[in-house]
């Protein structure tokens, strides 16, 4: 099923001036306060779902309350979009409720399985690119669009490994996935660099190749180096600032897909609120910078 981006939800929130020329950040407890005691400038927040499914308590109430001052975006990270289950409706009723009363202004979820049967992995794993895989995460994003009644954003994964059944390249999966779907992408910029590391890939060609015109936002994270003897990783770790790599990597992206909403993610290792927004407005520097070149050329 083709889900057109018009059917998607829209946020109240400020006003889209300032939603779509300010980069937005994580919202976590530790900053709940000084948000309302400052209200910083910044776009918008983004949420974890999972965090706030219950129907009380302090996390809801806050978020009630920083929603009157700004829009929110909402990232789901358990409904298991790549597993060989069909989708917990339970969990996807309660994720169905949280967008209900909120009305994020986007909702994705991540190209990965993180449960089996009744049993639920705190990992984003990756699948295998082949066609059983392809039909099976289209039928679940399928299932996931009409719960939700909107269109949803899947995140490019972060990746360690390949599979060996797989027979096709994960730009070709990708790309499948959103035309046969109607599905939008969230291009998580950290991911590509960790990913191509890993695999000894140009993470340069991996976004020439990239179906950007379904990108709808950006993820930029810190990640971390394992410096293992035999086969150096580099971690999906969230818990470090932004390197200089994928801070290249980004302004290389917004050459290619135009201005686009941009989320600083951290959920480890929490810095104060500050260097946060730092982080932002490096963002929005480049973003300007971008937008500036493009109107340099199409004046000349």
């Amino acid at each position: 099923m083709s889900y057109s981006s018009n059917n998607m939800s829209k946020a109240e929130g400020r006003s889209p001036s300032d939603f779509d020329t300010l980069t937005g950040i994580s919202l976590k407890p530790a900053y709940y306060q000084t948000i309302l005691n400052t209200l910083p400038a910044v776009g918008f927040f983004e949420i974890h779902a999972e965090n706030y499914l219950s129907k009380g308590g302090p996390a809801r109430h806050y978020l009630h309350r920083i929603r009157e001052q700004y829009s929110i975006t909402v990232h789901g990270v358990g409904l298991s979009i790549g597993g060989e289950v069909s989708l917990n409706q339970d969990h996807l009723a309660r994720v169905s409720q949280l967008l209900d009363e909120i009305q994020p202004t986007f909702f994705s979820e991540h190209l990965a399985w993180s449960s089996h049967d009744n049993a639920f992995l705190n990992d984003l794993l990756p699948v295998a690119y082949d066609e059983d895989t392809l039909q099976r995460v289209c039928e679940h994003i399928d299932q996931l669009q009409t719960a939700l009644k909107r269109q949803v954003l899947i995140e490019n994964p972060s990746t360690y490994f390949e599979f060996e059944r797989s027979d096709r390249s994960e730009i070709d999966f990708i790309t499948a996935m959103a035309e046969r779907t109607g599905c939008g992408l969230l291009l998580d910029v950290n991911n590509v660099e960790v990913s191509c590391f890993n695999q000894q890939a140009n993470p340069y060609e991996y976004l020439d190749a990239f179906p950007v015109k379904a990108v709808q936002q950006i993820h930029l994270a810190g990640h971390t180096l394992d410096q293992n003897p035999i086969t150096p990783l580099k971690i999906d770790s969230h818990d470090e600032p932004v390197s200089g790599l994928v801070w290249n990597l980004y302004q290389h992206t917004l050459t290619r897909t135009g201005d686009c909403l941009t989320l600083i993610e951290r959920d480890g290792n929490l810095p104060p609120l500050d260097e946060l927004l730092a982080e932002a407005h490096v963002a929005n520097s480049i973003r300007d910078h971008v937008r500036q070149e493009r109107i340099n050329e199409l004046i000349v």
